[in-house]
């Protein structure tokens, strides 16, 4: 099988020159906010991926098909349409942990990996900041560093 390019990999735009750079002031601050909670849950410092997600540790992985790459543990991407978090991990074995986060998070709705927010104040930000938690910690046992 070819390689394929993986297109989203860490650059050396600053992230908080990202962030600065937001247009509306609400996804702007909401971006300050979740931020902080990463820098809170990783202990790192972030860095973009791409041209808008802002990651924060990293991690390599082989897919079946032979496809690896590299990607971060975890991170967000503010949004237009929605604040975006990555809660990558599928959770494995503490699925009901975070199904019983997401039923007192708030208003949200969710994809594969990717938990979409509106509002930031439709959320219950300590629940958020515990399912990034819980996120980080299935990432870190199942990619050790």
């Amino acid at each position: 099988m070819g390689k394929t390019e993986i297109k989203t990999k860490a650059t050396e735009v600053d992230a908080a020159d990202f962030i600065a750079a937001v247009p509306d002031v609400r996804r702007r601050e909401e971006a300050e906010v979740i931020d902080a909670i990463h820098r809170r849950v990783t202990g790192l410092e972030p860095r973009m991926w791409g041209p808008s997600i802002i990651g924060y540790g990293s991690y390599d992985y082989v897919y079946d098909s032979g496809r690896s790459g590299t990607m971060c543990r975890a991170g967000f991407s503010p949004r237009k349409a929605a604040m975006t978090l990555y809660l990558m991990g599928h959770y494995s074995d503490r699925q009901d942990e975070a199904d019983a986060l997401f039923a007192r998070l708030g208003r949200h709705k969710t994809g594969k990996s990717c938990l979409y927010i509106n509002k930031l104040t439709d959320v219950d930000l300590d629940i958020l900041e515990q399912l990034v938690r819980l996120s980080w910690d299935v990432m870190n046992a199942r990619y050790p560093k």
